[in-house]
């Protein structure tokens, strides 16, 4: 089955990635990538209370998410969400672990509610008063293509705009040990039922595993820093403006095949 959606507006932040417009030159190849030191900004549109309760990963998701509605026009109060993380909050976790090694093993409520993986999710529906349906899902390496033909099968099922979250940042130690990850990274995109300003997707799995991408130099170090930077080919291909196929890894041996139209 092959769904079709199109792209109304896209959000993105990496190390020298800062925000769509800003990337796009460098994605496209016309500008040299310059790895620059990311720090996940703090939320503005939420509370003070609840601002200082955010961990990077939902910090990075929340700044994605909201440059990619406003770039869609879309108000973000009437979109229902996808959000995907490999990591989730592990600053959070390995926090809460350590409270576990404790004599009392005493664990803080916000600690623990900051900790379940729809934690984005939630920051994000207090941030804009949505009460829209929202789901968020892992999927380890393939997390990227995996909530992409999620909310896309979201958009064809029920012919409405969702906004699509992927975000992941470095654990800390030791967690850092068994999941390595390098640089934070988070993609936005509002998809939507026709094609839209930022183009349009056409998505079928494939069963065949993913080959390495090629990708102008320096971002495929990148690439392999962030699960969620397995995005970079496409978003290389959405920059450039032409046709094109690419393939990103899901499973071991399945891709989702990504058509961009010119």
């Amino acid at each position: 089955m092959t769904l079709a959606v199109g792209i109304a507006g896209i959000g993105l932040l990496g190390p020298g990635l800062a925000g769509w417009v800003q990337a796009a030159p460098v994605l496209a190849g016309r500008v040299p990538h310059e790895a620059a030191p990311l720090t996940p900004p703090a939320p503005a549109m939420l509370p003070a209370t609840e601002r200082r309760r955010t961990g990077p990963s939902v910090r990075l998701a929340l700044a994605v998410a909201a440059e990619a509605v406003q770039d869609s026009g879309v108000p973000p109060e009437e979109l229902d969400t996808v959000f995907a993380s490999s990591n989730g909050e592990g600053q959070v976790i390995t926090s809460i672990l350590e409270a576990l090694h404790t004599p009392d093993g005493a664990i803080s409520p916000t600690q623990f509610h900051n900790s379940v993986h729809n934690a984005a999710a939630g920051y994000w529906g207090i941030a804009v008063g949505s009460s829209r349906p929202s789901v968020s899902l892992g999927g380890h390496d393939g997390v990227f293509a995996t909530g992409l033909l999620h909310a896309a099968a979201q958009v064809v099922a029920g012919r409405r705009p969702v906004l699509f979250v992927a975000h992941d940042v470095p654990l800390p130690p030791p967690l850092d040990a068994l999941r390595p990850t390098s640089a934070p990274f988070a993609i936005a995109m509002v998809l939507t039922p026709a094609t839209g300003t930022r183009g349009a997707l056409r998505l079928e799995q494939r069963d065949l595993a993913a080959p390495p991408p090629l990708l102008p130099p320096g971002l495929d170090a990148l690439h392999g820093a962030n699960p969620v930077a397995r995005a970079l080919p496409l978003l290389a291909a959405l920059a450039a403006g032409g046709a094109a196929e690419i393939l990103l890894p899901m499973l071991d041996d399945a891709s989702l095949a990504v058509t961009v139209a010119a």
